[in-house]
């Protein structure tokens, strides 16, 4: 059986009743379902003519979101107060399966990305499956969520790596933008129908804030540096280039392909983070796990490359991760080969175990790469 094959098949055999979509199922700190993995993993469904599978995970955020809807309304008070949002506000990044929260147990859960994306992605379900109906039911949630982005997206927050909470991020706002102006789409086309929430103006503000404050000597920065007091911010200069920032043209679209600040992004990923004849580094400083090359990242920048017509560059990623499944097909998180830093690698395995595989991620990307490959090559 083909890779590609396999990975469609996986993906269904590891989505839960519910419509969750666990993150590694033989990783125990991974049997949860994140919004950001879940995603892009109903997205590779869509592509995959598997809209059922796609229609359940989406339908189980809207349930998630409405379970904990109430928070938004305390988060507003909190913020009106002056105060620092905590657990009763904030809504989390990681639900069980069956979509609830665990709690505060010191998991970094304050992270914004996860609800841009969701609606960007149920926006692609319904251009791909072409089925709107989905969205009549999904109002509330659309609307709670939408609520949510406009008062945390300004905030410092746990980036996309679970790292780094006192910083902004200019991934985690380009999903904001990604997935507002998705739903602004929609609104506009009589598909959706939601209160008049300030989309417009917002999106405005979002994308003039990544120009402003988001950018070094013409390159976007890994993180956005807020004042004490909020009110000022200063792009990181120190922190260098982050594969996620694949992210602000692909798929998030904050800016466009030919952007030259996206592209000059694009060169140092492909310069500092592309490993030669490999896979993806998150960014230098990764100790994780030693710091392998990713799997996901890999299809990522490929998938960046079918847009661009860089169709030979895609084509090597693939073929590396086609190389490094295991003989049943699994793909990993990440490689453990050419480490950045092989002296961490022992403490995370001692910590956690053996790197996280099969990780429904890395087979979504793969599918996404390897369907764009088939549509850019026709």
């Amino acid at each position: 059986m083909d890779l590609l094959t396999s990975s469609i098949e996986l993906i269904l055999k590891y989505q839960d009743k519910s419509g969750a979509y666990v993150a590694s199922p033989n990783f125990p700190t991974y049997h949860y379902c994140w919004l950001r993995d879940g995603s892009f993993i109903a997205y590779s469904m869509d592509l995959s003519g598997q809209f059922e599978s796609s229609d359940r995970f989406y339908r189980w955020v809207g349930q998630v979101v409405n379970r904990y809807a109430g928070k938004v309304d305390v988060l507003a008070a909190q913020l009106k107060q002056g105060k620092k949002p905590d657990n009763n506000g904030i809504l989390n990044t990681r639900f069980t399966l069956d979509g609830v929260e665990e709690g505060d147990n010191g998991w970094g859960n304050f992270q914004v990305d996860g609800y841009g994306s969701w609606l960007w992605g149920l926006a692609e379900h319904v251009k791909l499956s072409g089925d709107a109906s989905i969205l009549v039911d999904l109002v509330q949630p659309i609307e709670t969520t939408i609520q949510y982005l406009k008062l945390v997206w300004k905030l410092p927050n746990y980036d996309c790596w679970e790292e780094h909470p006192n910083y902004l991020h200019p991934y985690s706002l380009a999903t904001t933008y990604g997935g507002l102006a998705a739903m602004l789409e929609l609104q506009n086309s009589g598909a959706l129908r939601i209160s008049d929430l300030g989309i417009p103006a917002l999106l405005s503000e979002i994308k003039a804030f990544l120009k402003q404050n988001g950018t070094y000597q013409s390159t976007f920065t890994k993180h956005i540096l807020p004042s004490a007091d909020g009110k000022s911010y200063l792009p990181d200069a120190k922190s260098g280039v982050d594969a996620s920032l694949l992210g602000l043209a692909v798929p998030y679209a904050a800016f466009d392909l030919n952007d030259p600040t996206v592209q000059n992004t694009i060169l140092a990923i492909e310069k500092n983070l592309w490993f030669s004849g490999g896979g993806v580094f998150r960014y230098k400083a990764d100790v994780y796990y030693g710091g392998g090359q990713w799997v996901l990242l890999a299809g990522w920048l490929g998938w960046h490359f079918t847009l661009t017509g860089e169709l030979e560059k895609a084509k090597k990623l693939q073929a590396w991760i086609e190389s490094v499944a295991s003989q049943t097909g699994d793909l990993p998180e990440q490689v453990s080969e050419h480490l950045l830093a092989p002296s961490k690698e022992a403490y995370w395995v001692k910590e956690w175990g053996p790197v996280a595989t099969p990780l429904l991620w890395s087979h979504a990307m793969y599918i996404i790469l390897s369907k764009n490959i088939q549509r850019a090559s026709k």
